[in-house]
Protein backbone atom coordinates (compact mmCIF):
# COMPACT_ATOMS: atom_id res chain seq x y z
CA UNK A 1 0.00 0.00 0.00
CA UNK A 2 2.86 2.32 1.11
CA UNK A 3 4.44 1.54 -2.62
CA UNK A 4 1.33 2.43 -4.07
CA UNK A 5 0.89 5.88 -2.32
CA UNK A 6 4.57 7.04 -3.24
CA UNK A 7 3.86 6.15 -6.94
CA UNK A 8 0.84 7.75 -7.19
CA UNK A 9 2.27 11.09 -5.37
CA UNK A 10 4.79 10.70 -8.21
CA UNK A 11 1.56 10.34 -10.98
CA UNK A 12 0.25 13.09 -9.75
CA UNK A 13 3.21 15.50 -9.28
CA UNK A 14 4.12 14.81 -13.09
CA UNK A 15 1.07 15.44 -14.02
CA UNK A 16 0.57 18.85 -12.29
CA UNK A 17 4.07 19.69 -13.72
CA UNK A 18 2.64 18.59 -17.36
CA UNK A 19 -0.25 20.95 -16.83
CA UNK A 20 2.04 23.72 -16.38
CA UNK A 21 4.01 22.82 -19.52
CA UNK A 22 0.93 23.02 -21.59
CA UNK A 23 1.17 26.55 -20.98
CA UNK A 24 4.56 27.01 -23.31
CA UNK A 25 3.18 25.42 -26.64
CA UNK A 26 2.90 21.70 -26.00
CA UNK A 27 -0.34 19.60 -26.16
CA UNK A 28 -0.77 17.49 -23.26
CA UNK A 29 0.50 14.02 -23.82
CA UNK A 30 3.85 16.02 -25.37
CA UNK A 31 3.61 17.85 -21.82
CA UNK A 32 3.47 14.82 -20.48
CA UNK A 33 6.21 13.27 -21.62
CA UNK A 34 8.65 16.62 -21.27
CA UNK A 35 7.10 16.12 -17.50
CA UNK A 36 8.55 12.85 -16.82
CA UNK A 37 11.65 14.37 -17.70
CA UNK A 38 12.16 15.60 -14.17
CA UNK A 39 11.51 12.20 -12.76
CA UNK A 40 15.25 11.40 -13.12
CA UNK A 41 16.90 15.01 -11.80
CA UNK A 42 14.08 14.95 -8.50
CA UNK A 43 15.21 11.40 -7.60
CA UNK A 44 18.66 12.41 -7.90
CA UNK A 45 18.32 15.18 -6.02
CA UNK A 46 16.64 13.16 -3.07
CA UNK A 47 19.54 10.81 -2.89
CA UNK A 48 22.44 12.61 -3.30
CA UNK A 49 21.56 16.09 -1.54
CA UNK A 50 20.87 14.61 1.91
CA UNK A 51 24.53 12.71 1.56
CA UNK A 52 26.93 16.24 0.06
CA UNK A 53 28.91 17.71 2.59
CA UNK A 54 30.08 21.21 1.98
CA UNK A 55 29.60 23.38 -0.76
CA UNK A 56 31.84 22.53 -3.17
CA UNK A 57 29.91 19.05 -3.44
CA UNK A 58 26.78 20.67 -3.50
CA UNK A 59 27.39 22.82 -6.68
CA UNK A 60 29.40 20.28 -8.20
CA UNK A 61 25.79 17.60 -7.54
CA UNK A 62 23.53 20.78 -8.73
CA UNK A 63 25.56 21.52 -11.72
CA UNK A 64 25.20 17.56 -12.74
CA UNK A 65 21.58 17.59 -11.83
CA UNK A 66 20.98 20.60 -13.54
CA UNK A 67 22.92 19.79 -17.17
CA UNK A 68 21.45 16.25 -17.00
CA UNK A 69 17.86 17.87 -17.42
CA UNK A 70 18.47 20.67 -19.31
CA UNK A 71 20.18 17.24 -21.98
CA UNK A 72 17.48 15.34 -21.25
CA UNK A 73 14.54 18.68 -22.15
CA UNK A 74 16.59 18.75 -25.56
CA UNK A 75 16.70 15.27 -26.43
CA UNK A 76 13.09 15.02 -25.52
CA UNK A 77 12.38 18.43 -27.12
CA UNK A 78 13.57 17.07 -30.52
CA UNK A 79 12.13 13.58 -30.57
CA UNK A 80 8.63 15.26 -30.52
CA UNK A 81 9.50 17.93 -33.09
CA UNK A 82 10.33 14.49 -35.12
CA UNK A 83 7.50 12.95 -34.28
CA UNK A 84 4.95 16.21 -35.56
CA UNK A 85 7.01 16.67 -38.64
CA UNK A 86 6.26 12.90 -39.71
CA UNK A 87 2.99 12.89 -39.15
CA UNK A 88 0.98 12.22 -42.52
CA UNK A 89 -0.32 15.90 -44.04
CA UNK A 90 0.80 18.04 -41.37
CA UNK A 91 2.67 20.87 -41.64
CA UNK A 92 4.20 22.07 -38.45
CA UNK A 93 5.26 25.62 -37.13
CA UNK A 94 7.69 24.71 -34.23
CA UNK A 95 9.06 27.50 -32.06
CA UNK A 96 12.55 26.70 -30.51
CA UNK A 97 12.40 24.64 -27.02
CA UNK A 98 10.65 26.70 -24.63
CA UNK A 99 12.85 29.62 -22.04
CA UNK A 100 11.68 28.05 -18.90
CA UNK A 101 12.80 24.51 -19.48
CA UNK A 102 16.79 25.87 -19.70
CA UNK A 103 16.34 28.28 -17.40
CA UNK A 104 18.21 26.83 -14.20
CA UNK A 105 16.05 28.73 -11.58
CA UNK A 106 13.14 26.79 -13.28
CA UNK A 107 14.15 24.12 -13.05
CA UNK A 108 15.63 24.19 -9.24
CA UNK A 109 12.90 25.27 -8.02
CA UNK A 110 10.81 22.27 -9.62
CA UNK A 111 13.25 19.47 -9.09
CA UNK A 112 13.47 21.11 -5.32
CA UNK A 113 9.66 21.07 -5.12
CA UNK A 114 9.65 17.21 -6.23
CA UNK A 115 12.26 15.96 -4.10
CA UNK A 116 11.59 17.82 -1.50
CA UNK A 117 7.61 17.39 -1.05
CA UNK A 118 8.35 13.44 -1.96
CA UNK A 119 10.51 13.44 1.16
CA UNK A 120 8.00 15.16 3.45
CA UNK A 121 5.26 12.72 2.02
CA UNK A 122 7.28 9.94 2.49
CA UNK A 123 8.34 10.88 6.24
CA UNK A 124 4.57 11.23 6.66
CA UNK A 125 4.16 7.82 5.60
CA UNK A 126 6.40 6.62 7.80
CA UNK A 127 4.65 7.90 10.69
CA UNK A 128 1.38 6.88 9.75
CA UNK A 129 2.04 3.70 8.65
CA UNK A 130 5.13 2.14 10.26
CA UNK A 131 6.76 -0.74 8.53
CA UNK A 132 9.25 -3.23 9.85
CA UNK A 133 12.89 -2.62 7.97
CA UNK A 134 14.05 -6.14 6.18
CA UNK A 135 17.18 -7.61 7.75
CA UNK A 136 20.36 -7.06 5.81
CA UNK A 137 23.07 -9.70 4.99
CA UNK A 138 26.38 -9.34 4.95
CA UNK A 139 29.64 -10.87 5.53
CA UNK A 140 32.04 -11.03 8.67
CA UNK A 141 35.06 -12.86 9.36
CA UNK A 142 33.93 -14.71 6.14
CA UNK A 143 30.70 -16.02 6.90
CA UNK A 144 27.46 -14.40 6.20
CA UNK A 145 25.23 -12.92 8.91
CA UNK A 146 22.16 -11.83 8.90
CA UNK A 147 20.49 -9.12 11.55
CA UNK A 148 17.28 -6.84 11.64
CA UNK A 149 17.76 -3.35 11.65
CA UNK A 150 16.77 -2.52 15.44
CA UNK A 151 19.23 -5.14 16.38
CA UNK A 152 22.00 -3.07 15.34
CA UNK A 153 23.26 -0.32 17.80
CA UNK A 154 25.56 1.15 15.91
CA UNK A 155 28.85 0.88 13.38
CA UNK A 156 32.68 1.33 14.30
CA UNK A 157 34.87 2.58 11.35
CA UNK A 158 39.05 1.78 12.14
CA UNK A 159 41.03 2.33 9.49
CA UNK A 160 40.29 -0.39 6.93
CA UNK A 161 38.52 -2.36 9.31
CA UNK A 162 34.58 -1.79 10.08
CA UNK A 163 32.37 -3.37 12.87
CA UNK A 164 29.22 -3.66 13.70
CA UNK A 165 27.80 -3.85 17.16
CA UNK A 166 24.42 -5.27 17.59
CA UNK A 167 22.44 -6.37 20.75
CA UNK A 168 23.81 -8.55 23.64
CA UNK A 169 27.30 -7.46 22.65
CA UNK A 170 27.88 -9.02 19.47
CA UNK A 171 31.01 -7.66 17.55
CA UNK A 172 30.61 -8.20 13.26
CA UNK A 173 33.99 -7.28 11.31
CA UNK A 174 33.82 -6.51 8.22
CA UNK A 175 35.73 -4.12 5.34
CA UNK A 176 32.73 -2.09 4.21
CA UNK A 177 33.40 1.41 4.39
CA UNK A 178 31.23 3.17 6.77
CA UNK A 179 30.06 5.18 4.31
CA UNK A 180 28.89 2.81 2.35
CA UNK A 181 27.07 1.14 5.49
CA UNK A 182 25.33 4.79 5.90
CA UNK A 183 23.92 4.27 2.73
CA UNK A 184 22.84 0.40 3.42
CA UNK A 185 21.42 1.48 6.51
CA UNK A 186 19.61 4.31 5.29
CA UNK A 187 17.78 6.91 7.76
CA UNK A 188 17.19 5.24 10.13
CA UNK A 189 20.79 5.91 11.13
CA UNK A 190 22.98 8.87 12.00
CA UNK A 191 25.85 9.67 11.14
CA UNK A 192 27.70 11.41 14.60
CA UNK A 193 31.79 11.08 13.50
CA UNK A 194 33.40 9.85 10.87
CA UNK A 195 34.51 6.98 12.48
CA UNK A 196 30.69 6.27 13.88
CA UNK A 197 27.48 5.81 12.60
CA UNK A 198 24.36 5.48 15.25
CA UNK A 199 21.17 3.87 15.16
CA UNK A 200 18.81 7.05 16.01
CA UNK A 201 16.34 4.22 18.20
CA UNK A 202 19.29 3.42 20.30
CA UNK A 203 20.65 6.80 21.40
CA UNK A 204 19.68 7.29 25.12
CA UNK A 205 20.79 10.73 25.49
CA UNK A 206 23.35 13.00 23.86
CA UNK A 207 25.37 15.25 26.29
CA UNK A 208 27.64 18.23 25.03
CA UNK A 209 30.13 16.44 22.35
CA UNK A 210 29.27 12.83 23.89
CA UNK A 211 26.36 10.37 22.97
CA UNK A 212 24.91 7.46 24.59
CA UNK A 213 24.07 4.01 23.45
CA UNK A 214 22.97 2.39 26.68
CA UNK A 215 26.11 2.91 28.93
CA UNK A 216 28.33 3.04 25.92
CA UNK A 217 30.09 6.90 24.97
CA UNK A 218 31.06 8.19 21.72
CA UNK A 219 31.94 11.22 20.31
CA UNK A 220 30.32 13.68 18.53
CA UNK A 221 32.52 15.70 16.09
CA UNK A 222 32.06 19.09 15.10
CA UNK A 223 31.04 18.56 11.63
CA UNK A 224 27.80 16.63 12.57
CA UNK A 225 26.46 17.94 16.00
CA UNK A 226 23.85 20.13 14.43
CA UNK A 227 22.59 17.29 12.59
CA UNK A 228 22.55 15.14 15.42
CA UNK A 229 21.14 17.59 17.85
CA UNK A 230 18.26 18.19 15.64
CA UNK A 231 17.61 14.41 14.48
CA UNK A 232 17.44 13.66 18.79
CA UNK A 233 15.20 16.71 19.25
CA UNK A 234 12.88 15.58 16.10
CA UNK A 235 12.95 11.88 17.90
CA UNK A 236 12.11 13.40 21.48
Amino acid sequence: MKRFLIIFFWIVSILLVSIVLTSVGYRFLEALFIGSMFLPGALAAKYFFPKVRGVKDTVFVTLGILVGEVLMFLIAHFSILTFRENLPGAVWEWPDIPHILTNPVFLAIILTALAAGSYFFESWLDRKRPSRPAPITFTSDRKPVTLPLEEILYVESNDDITTVIATGGRRFRNRTPISQWEAILGPRFLRIHRSYLVNKAAITRVDGDLLYVNDLELPISRKYKDAVLNACSLTR
